[in-house]
């Protein structure tokens, strides 16, 4: 493929927007093509009756000097983001009343040795030990699974490095067999209470609990208060139009209202992408920034290998019931902790386990004055959603009806009175996620993370490439970011062109 032949990027979420910012600086043509008037897809943030609401993320990470939204910055351009260091991160809510507080300095250890005893630092140590040197290897090298023998004799040259260089060098035999078991072998005397705490944070950040966890995966995920919480200015939808401009900036296209009806192949390969309005973009190289389900469809009789096997629908993982809820800010003190987990019983989900995100009292541009936006979040089966949704349309309401009671009842543990002092209260199902982000049966959140040996490359055939949450290293914008980052360094060792991608990383500042 020569230089000059065109890229096209299906969706507007993070990860697609980091390879196309990445690839448009490097000067590669390349367009962008959102179904929606915004972007950021399930990381994006909406407008609706004076409120500016968090579509579904809501926690971003990796801004921190060296981390993954520093790379992208420097690789896209981008001279500062729009981001407000949070501390603490947030506070995790148990039953019967303990309230733990995520911090990422060093008021982190207290707060753990009073929560859950002195005894479990070891594990907090062992977490901690563990996620370093696995940043440390990620951020050499995020190719994994590695998918032509350049990716695999690069990760075995960069692991080789890691491993001689690293602290953790001596405790390798235990780093291996972290990587076939989950992080439940680190809790097996652990007390009740850390077993409940870490399968929460587990299932907002590795879409499982700590029986099935991946125990390296789990280190990492669990690391994220420590690495720094942001708030972004507008909400998190601003990382995506931070990117946005990037991308324009360097001569790249982004195009919204064009929802892409097929990608068409020549021998194998793409030659274009078609949407709903009639318009056809050509295309020497495809990146779908889309969940597997919605590239088979897009793909027709060329669907890759990789995705001719799929379920009919989504069995791992998991659909979101939000509730956008504008209220009076006299409900909620100013020096509320902004995110809270609030865990009421298990089975943790379906309104069991409840995550809260405020807007900050300084971003007045979220909420009408006097008002704060929040946004609460639980994990559900989709299943159960799309049948009452196509089969029992007054039980489908009723369902939805009395998940946003059980939600705010959670949510009154952090905020008491919410209810009176809400002035808008607006649901969400899986069946809303389908309509507004177009992902195939509202499936957010990608893969758990079980096993690192079942993970999905973003190589689906050749000239046809899938990012976001769905390849590893799976959800958190920070982890869609570094799978942009690896999709658009392949792109470029493809067309023999310059990687703007930093070797070594320079810290890029976020707003004190």
């Amino acid at each position: 493929m020569a230089e000059h032949e065109p890229i096209v990027v299906i969706g507007a979420g993070i990860g697609g927007l980091t390879t196309a910012a990445i690839l448009a600086r490097a000067g590669l043509d390349v367009t962008v093509l959102e179904a929606h008037v915004y972007p950021g897809g399930c990381a994006g943030t909406f407008f609706h009756k004076g409120y500016r609401f968090e579509a579904g993320a809501t926690l971003a990470g990796g801004f921190y000097p060296g981390g993954p939204m520093d790379i992208v910055a420097q690789a896209a351009g981008i001279e500062r983001w729009p981001a407000h260091p949070s501390e603490p991160a947030m506070a995790v809510h148990l039953p019967g009343g303990a309230v733990v507080t995520r911090y990422g300095d060093e008021r982190r250890w207290d707060e753990a040795a009073r929560a859950f005893g002195p005894d479990t630092a070891s594990f907090w140590r062992w977490q901690e030990s563990t996620a370093d040197a696995l940043w440390d290897l990620a951020l050499r090298t995020p190719d994994w699974p590695p998918q032509t023998p350049g990716e695999g004799g690069h990760l075995l040259a960069d692991g080789a490095r890691w491993l001689l260089s690293n602290p953790l060098r001596h405790a390798s035999p235990a780093l291996l067999a972290d990587a076939f078991r989950p992080v439940a072998a680190h809790l097996r005397d652990a007390p009740k209470a850390l077993r409940l705490f870490v399968d929460a944070q587990l299932l907002i950040a590795a879409q499982t609990t700590s029986a099935h966890a991946n125990a390296l995966y789990s280190a990492s995920a669990l690391d994220l208060p420590r690495r720094g919480v942001v708030h972004l200015e507008g909400g998190i939808g601003a990382i995506a139009e931070t990117l946005v401009d990037a991308i324009r900036r360097s001569g790249g296209k982004v195009i919204y209202r064009q929802e892409v009806q097929r990608i068409e192949f020549e021998r194998g390969r793409p030659k274009a992408v078609v949407t709903k309005r009639g318009d056809h973009f050509p295309a020497g190289r495809v990146v779908a920034n889309l969940p597997p389900w919605n590239i088979a469809q897009l793909t027709g009789d060329d669907t890759p290998q990789p995705l001719r096997t799929l379920p009919e629908r989504p069995q791992p993982g998991w659909g979101a019931f939000m509730v956008y809820v504008g209220l009076d800010e006299r409900a909620a003190p100013p020096d509320t902790v902004l995110h809270h987990q609030v865990v009421v019983r298990e089975p943790l989900g379906e309104g069991n386990s409840v995550f809260l995100s405020l807007s900050p009292t300084w971003d007045e541009g979220r909420a009408p004055a006097g008002r704060r936006a929040l946004t609460i979040s639980t994990h559900t089966a989709l299943e159960p959603w799309w049948r009452l949704f196509r089969l029992d349309p007054q039980h489908y309401e009723r369902r939805k009806n009395h998940y946003v009671d059980r939600m705010l009842a959670a949510a009154e543990r952090v905020l008491p009175g919410l209810r009176a002092a809400a002035e808008l209260v607006m649901p969400g199902t899986p069946v809303t996620f389908q309509r507004f982000t177009r992902r195939a049966h509202g499936w957010v959140g990608g893969f758990p993370q079980t096993s690192l040996f079942q993970t999905w490359g973003p190589r689906l055939s050749p000239n046809l490439w899938m990012v976001g949450d769905s390849i590893f290293p799976g959800q958190s914008t920070a982890a869609v970011a570094l799978g942009g980052i690896r999709v658009a360094r392949g792109i470029m060792a493809e067309a023999g062109v310059h990687n703007p991608v930093p070797a070594r990383r320079q810290p890029v500042g976020a707003n004190a």
